[in-house]
């Protein structure tokens, strides 16, 4: 086996279970799914719809990697990201909130974040990621930086967001 060629098993495997039970949170309670990806770039949409029946509980995902379609697509205050930055927690709840306001579904996640090489500023280097989750009215947002090259900052991004959004999922199941 190729060095590093177990780890990216590993990786795919977490990233298809959690894709699973996401969907089978979403299922269960008749919910719909829409993503806002910039860092991602259409990672997370592409990997809940490599489930066979994804059209059940993934409505719809936005790629919106440049300023202007973070603003064109889901409205998000071109002075919020002139403020804050795109790589920013006013800018992944605005993401989070366009995404559902523009999509048939009751939860959405938004990923903003810097996947490097380059890109990265003292104040946000690279690996440092915003996401934003919708679940109805419940909007929450937190950030991480992950560790790796681009290739292990966007597959992690991935991976936190759906792992997040179930733990979600379940805790309004529970409340």
């Amino acid at each position: 086996m190729q060095p590093g060629l177990k780890s990216q098993q590993n990786e795919e495997l977490s990233t298809k279970y959690l894709c699973g039970l996401t969907a089978n949170l979403l299922i269960n309670n008749g919910w719909m799914m829409v993503t806002a990806e910039s860092c991602t770039g259409g990672m997370m949409a592409a990997a809940c719809t490599d489930l066979p029946g994804s059209s059940t509980w993934f409505e719809r995902g936005f790629v919106c990697y440049s300023n202007a379609s973070k603003t064109e697509m889901l409205g998000v205050d071109v002075a919020l990201i002139d403020t804050f930055g795109a790589v920013s927690e006013p800018v992944a709840r605005a993401m989070a909130l366009g995404a559902l306001a523009h999509a048939h579904a009751q939860v959405a996640i938004a990923v903003t974040g810097v996947a490097g090489p380059g890109g990265g500023s003292a104040d946000k280097p690279v690996g440092t990621v915003w996401f934003g989750f919708t679940l109805g009215q419940s909007v929450s947002t937190e950030a991480k930086q992950f560790a790796g090259d681009r290739a292990a900052v966007r597959h992690a991004t991935v991976r936190h967001a759906l792992a997040r959004v179930a733990e979600l999922i379940r805790a309004k199941e529970r409340a």
